[in-house]
């Protein structure tokens, strides 16, 4: 029994061997330098916080063409490994430099001396390609001297070595070739002797002699990190920089307002955290080997999927090219010696360029032969060297095939073809959500709507468009949609809407693949009432010289001219300034209309409004001039003669705007006419919106004025309805009046909202 538990205990200890020999091969990879594929020597941590061996390090930056920026940060001068006049104790050591010679290098710039600033002349900052992250990595200009040594990974790598015994003997450093097997290492001297070589460093008598010998090591680490600026042990952790500090890196000007903290702490915790982490991928292997079989499968599913797409694209091509056999079937008889001549000259140029390719190594050869020195050699082997390489280079910039590959001439274009077959791709996914332009969007005799596809987004070939009103009596089930299939471009016009009335609507896009998403859900107010169409007429009341109507009367400025002027400046005497007016060319005489129209902001005083046609054009025959350029036809300021007829229903109802500002009353009466009164303590001001509405209602004898772009009341005044009504625009100053262009006139794709069937 006994026998048979020692080699159970025999075989348990075997196993776990294995397990930590294999797990130990297995962490191989994260111990290669990326530099020279070996394990690391004397690491070095890189800003980017990956590692390089040191040696490597000083080859890549003395490839970059930095010289003299490689020291080692950690490295002893005293090391007779490290001095190369002293590898064999047979040579002389060397010599120290005289003190004139240190004076003469402190003072061109070579490190620091009193009164100078360390980088005060420009330093030079320092690139290393990293090889890790593919990115240039700046190191100061300390270069490697100011990198610390990663001594953590140089004691795994140490580690690594004596689990699987990689490297055979260590030999003596300082014996002259063939060097000695060493049998003694020192951690002062950071090198490997050999029996007499370690005698020889070690003399009787002096302070050398006191160095305890080791065993000899491939790596001497330092007993702790140093700092690489100061030389000091590193005390604390800067957490802004992300790197560790001594004392005096803590109290300088570089780590001022910094987070910095004790090494203990910042060690506790990143051990905490990494232990924690490493706890929980242990604690859930299962996991890990879960997915890992998931992802075997999707490698197996992929490969599977991988050759379906190449069958279904093998087929479809193959289906392409049956076609266009068909089709060169047909026309190979009239096309045959045409074709036979082309090909014969592609075949030639075919064959010049294949020549250039048996000449492949022509440049390789042509570089050589630039390293001859001796000139006549030069000249004889390059004359022919020159003729060929000069035909090869106008082969190349001069290329064009020796016959076109368009049969134009047979009356056969295949451009539109040959475009799709180039674009012939694969289809990436299903378009994104389209966007709605808001700011282009709008409702008014027709709802327009415009919309764009977010930047990357596969294409659309076409787009579908969903609408429905809000306002109507909920149903039971989901939300009922009126739909547009196969709408082209990327904006459409909603014809017929219902009046007085909030529409959603939504567009999603669709190609190959499938619909996408919707976008988002944008709400619309209809006008109140059907659009009314008209144009300006400035034959009533317009004076040529102070209004401008444009060609496509359409919109209406009002200059100032010299009658404001005087008014300025006879303020306080008073002064005639007039009034300008000008009509729409229709006339309402039933039914309820609404128009809209946008103010100048910067105008001075514009009235919008209607009125009666007849008071309108009695008023412009005969307008009276209003007295003092402070006069406000709705201030109260004009005569009261009016008050006697004040129940009776004005034959003007006008809105008036200023500065940006619209003045409203406290009364429906306050703006209905050129001639109300009210108190100027009882208005009000309220910004000027984009866009102003006016809705006529002729039945009732009701005007309301309205944001044109939110629908929110703003005035509701009464209005004599007893003959034709007009809209009409009143100008006193500088003023701007532009109406709405109606929607119908936009060259866009119409839909009809009317007569669809409604889709769940």
């Amino acid at each position: 029994m006994a026998e048979g538990d020692d080699i159970q205990t025999l075989t348990s200890i075997m196993d776990a061997l294995v397990r930590i020999s294999t797990s130990m091969k297995n962490m191989e990879k994260e111990l290669l330098c990326p530099v020279c594929q070996e394990m690391y020597k004397q690491p070095l941590v890189l800003p980017c916080t990956h590692n390089v061996c040191q040696a490597c390090a000083r080859e890549v930056l003395g490839q970059q063409g930095y010289i003299g920026h490689g020291g080692d940060p950690n490295s002893e001068p005293t090391s007779p490994a490290s001095t190369p006049s002293t590898r064999s104790p047979r040579l002389s050591r060397r010599t120290l430099p005289k003190s004139d010679r240190l004076d003469r290098l402190l003072k061109s710039g070579f490190g620091t001396y009193p009164g100078r600033k360390r980088g005060a002349l420009h330093p030079q900052v320092i690139m290393f390609p990293c090889p890790a992250c593919q990115g240039d990595v700046e190191l100061g200009e300390r270069g490697l001297a100011g990198l610390f040594r990663n001594l953590t990974l140089e004691r795994v790598v140490e580690r690594y070595r004596q689990s699987v015994s990689v490297g055979g003997a260590i030999l003596c450093q300082l014996c002259k070739p063939p060097p000695l097997e060493a049998t003694k290492g020192c951690t002062e001297c950071r090198a490997t002797f050999c029996n007499e070589c370690f005698k020889l460093f070690h003399p009787w008598g002096t302070q050398k002699a006191q160095h305890e010998p080791t065993l000899p090591t491939l790596s001497f680490r330092p007993k702790g990190l140093m700092c690489p600026d100061h030389k000091e042990e590193v005390t604390h952790y800067c957490k802004t920089c992300q790197r560790l500090v001594c004392q005096l890196c803590r109290v300088r000007r570089t780590h001022s307002g910094h987070k910095i903290t004790p090494v203990l702490s910042a060690y506790q915790a990143l051990k905490d955290k990494l232990t924690k982490s490493l706890t929980y991928i242990l604690g859930n292997q299962d996991t890990v080997q879960t997915q890992i079989c998931e992802l075997e499968e999707t490698v197996r599913h992929t490969e599977v999927s991988g050759q379906q797409a190449r069958e279904e694209v093998s087929q479809l091509v193959r289906g392409l090219g049956a076609v266009l056999e068909e089709k060169r079937a047909s026309l190979l008889q009239a096309i045959e010696e045409c074709q036979q001549e082309r090909l014969a000259r592609l075949s030639v140029q075919i064959q010049e360029h294949r020549s250039l390719l048996d000449g492949s190594g022509l440049v390789g050869y042509a570089q050589e032969v630039l390293k001859e020195t001796d000139q006549p050699c030069f000249v004889q082997a390059a004359k022919q060297l020159h003729n060929r390489i000069a035909r090869a280079t106008e082969a190349l910039q001069t290329f064009r095939p020796a016959a076109s590959s368009s049969f134009r001439h047979c009356q056969l274009d295949v451009g539109r073809e040959m475009k799709l077959l180039t674009e012939l791709n694969f289809l990436r996914a299903v378009p994104e959500a389209p966007v709605i332009d808001t700011q282009r969007t709008f409702a008014y005799d027709q709802i327009f709507l415009c919309w764009r596809l977010p930047p990357h987004s596969p294409p659309a070939w076409h787009y579908t468009i969903e609408f429905r009103r809000t306002d109507v009596p909920a149903q039971p089930g989901p939300a009922r949609w009126q739909r547009r299939e196969e709408v082209r471009g990327t904006s459409a016009l909603l014809e017929n809407p219902d009046t007085g009335s909030v529409y959603v609507l939504r567009v999603r896009g669709c190609n190959k693949a499938g619909y996408g998403e919707y976008s988002e859900d944008v709400h619309l107010h209809t006008p109140p009432a059907p659009v009314l169409h008209f144009f300006l007429d400035g034959r009533w009341g317009a004076s040529r010289e102070r209004l401008a109507i444009s060609k496509d009367q359409r919109a209406v400025r009002s200059v100032p001219g010299l009658p404001l002027l005087l008014a300025a400046d006879r303020l306080l005497t008073g002064c005639h300034l007039s009034v300008d007016v000008v009509l729409g060319d229709v006339a309402v005489t039933q039914g309820r209309s609404y128009w809209a129209c946008a103010v100048d902001p910067a105008s001075y005083l514009v009235k919008v409004g209607v009125g009666l046609e007849s008071k309108l054009q009695e008023s412009f025959q005969g307008a009276p001039d209003v007295i003092s350029p402070r006069y406000d036809p709705d201030s109260g300021h004009d005569s009261g003669a009016e008050d006697a007829t004040v129940e009776a229903s004005p034959p003007f109802a006008f809105l008036t705007i200023g500065m940006g500002k619209i003045l409203l009353g406290s009364g429906a009466s306050s703006n209905a006419g050129l001639t109300g009164r009210d108190g100027p303590a009882a208005s009000c001001t309220v910004p000027l919106p984009p866009r102003l509405g006016i809705c006529l209602d002729y039945e009732r004898g009701r005007v309301s004025f309205l944001d044109a772009v939110s629908f929110r009341g703003l005035l509701e005044c009464p209005l004599d309805c007893s003959g034709p009504v007009c809209p009409a625009f009143c100008f006193i100053g500088g003023g701007a009046v532009q109406l709405q262009e109606p929607v119908g006139t936009k060259p866009e794709r119409k839909v009809t909202i009317g007569g669809f069937a409604k889709l769940d």
